[in-house]
């Protein structure tokens, strides 16, 4: 696909002629709230997910899996090339978002935090803990729907100095008082329409198509937004 068929694709969607296969009316608005380089970079992973696929089926003359690991790699390459071609790949991306955004205050399994004192918002390089990229961006998504209070906003990607792919998004600051309860977290998630799942760790709760991971009690209170989700 070239970038003028994406771009027109991702308009579509934007203006609600178009819809992304598998998120319903509602959660269209986590899509577009994310922005277009979200939505370019999920058309490019649909489409290399099932150009793989129908080259499997056809050269094996018949229904053929495609593993996980072979999806992703497909999709980390072919959305580097249309960000590298839409102007939206940051090479050295850690030395770009201390000069343009502040110094990195924070860094765990799931990403690197960039701020400036007294700006709105913070900036993540967010690497994939999914099966592919495409589920990864997919969660980004999911988790603008279901809370916008922290909406993530991507705008760009780039790899890190270890060669992991990681998403640039913006995401607005939240300063809190105190760390959030379980019966707190339980109410909140509850409202959603989630449940705990009764693993025994009380931080992973689920609905009828998705379910919340990593709950953590040891966050702040308003970072409990800050969770990873994937459709079942």
């Amino acid at each position: 696909m070239d970038v003028q068929s994406i771009d027109k694709q991702t308009n579509n969607i934007l203006n609600g002629t178009t819809d992304l296969s598998g998120f319903n009316q509602q959660e269209h608005a986590g899509i577009c709230s994310a922005g277009p380089s979200l939505i370019g970079a999920l058309i490019v992973c649909n489409h290399t997910r099932e150009s793989l696929a129908a080259s499997r089926n056809a050269a094996a003359g018949q229904a053929a899996g495609v593993s996980n690991w072979e999806i992703d790699e497909a999709q980390e390459k072919a959305v580097q090339k249309w960000a590298e071609e839409k102007g939206i790949w940051v090479p050295q991306s850690e030395e770009w978002l201390t000069r343009h955004y502040g110094p990195k205050i924070a860094q765990g399994a799931e990403a690197k935090v960039y701020y400036r004192t007294g700006d709105t918002s913070v900036i993540k390089e967010r690497t994939s803990i999914y099966a592919t990229l495409g589920r990864a961006l997919e969660a980004i998504a999911l988790h603008n729907f279901l809370f916008p209070e922290t909406i993530m906003r991507v705008i760009g990607f780039t790899r890190d100095n270890d060669g992991l792919f990681r998403t640039i998004l913006t995401q607005p600051y939240v300063e809190c008082r105190r760390l959030a309860t379980k019966q707190e977290i339980d109410s909140l998630v509850a409202k959603k329409g989630f449940h705990d799942n009764g693993d025994g760790n009380g931080v992973n709760y689920i609905s009828d198509r998705l379910h919340l991971e990593d709950m953590q009690l040891t966050k702040p209170i308003l970072f409990q937004i800050f969770h990873t989700f994937v459709s079942l």
